[in-house]
């Protein structure tokens, strides 16, 4: 009986946390999956502590194309997470569906470029270097191996391949057509 009382209690203490993390309110914004990942679409994102301009902004991203994630919405405001784990809100029309990848964000410095190979196979040829914190264009994923592009200039992109575990923006095991 006392395991049934202490499983109903954890049970009670998840639900109260949960709604803890709603906003006012709790309704959500587009009925999308959640978490999801997207991309910051302007150079000058404010990220502020809660979903209202009225909320003090706490930092301000300055970085078009940064991949995020959606991790939770109320009405036209997202609570997205970066990389290295600061969360909070955004007004959705700053963000784009746009999927994007970091290159290993997480490598400590001076640790290995990334290749870009021409397929996807370990034994593929190395079309670029990638230094992490690179952002990448996602264009499909395979669940192992992503085809990725990165725009050097105007003239120019790079089209390849790079294994799924080494970008942040895409989940383990992810498909992307």
């Amino acid at each position: 009986m006392r395991k049934i009382a202490a499983v109903i209690a954890a049970f009670l203490l998840s639900a109260v946390a949960a709604q803890a993390q709603q906003p006012p309110g709790g309704r959500l914004g587009t009925g999308l999956p959640v978490p999801r990942f997207v991309s910051l679409k302007t150079d000058r994102v404010n990220l502020r502590e809660g979903p209202s301009k009225d909320h003090r902004t706490a930092w301000v991203f300055q970085r078009a194309g940064l991949p995020v994630e959606i991790v939770a919405e109320y009405e036209t405001w997202r609570r997205i997470r970066d990389s290295e784990g600061t969360e909070g809100w955004v007004l959705h029309s700053l963000l784009s569906g746009r999927r994007t990848a970091l290159v290993m964000p997480w490598a400590k410095k001076g640790e290995a470029p990334v290749g870009l190979l021409d397929r996807p196979d370990d034994k593929g040829g190395v079309v670029a270097q990638m230094q992490p914190g690179v952002i990448t264009n996602v264009k499909a994923c395979d669940g192992k191996w992503c085809r990725v592009m990165i725009s050097m200039d105007r003239a120019r992109d790079l089209d390849g391949y790079v294994r799924q575990e080494k970008l942040w923006g895409v989940y383990p095991n992810e498909q992307i057509e």
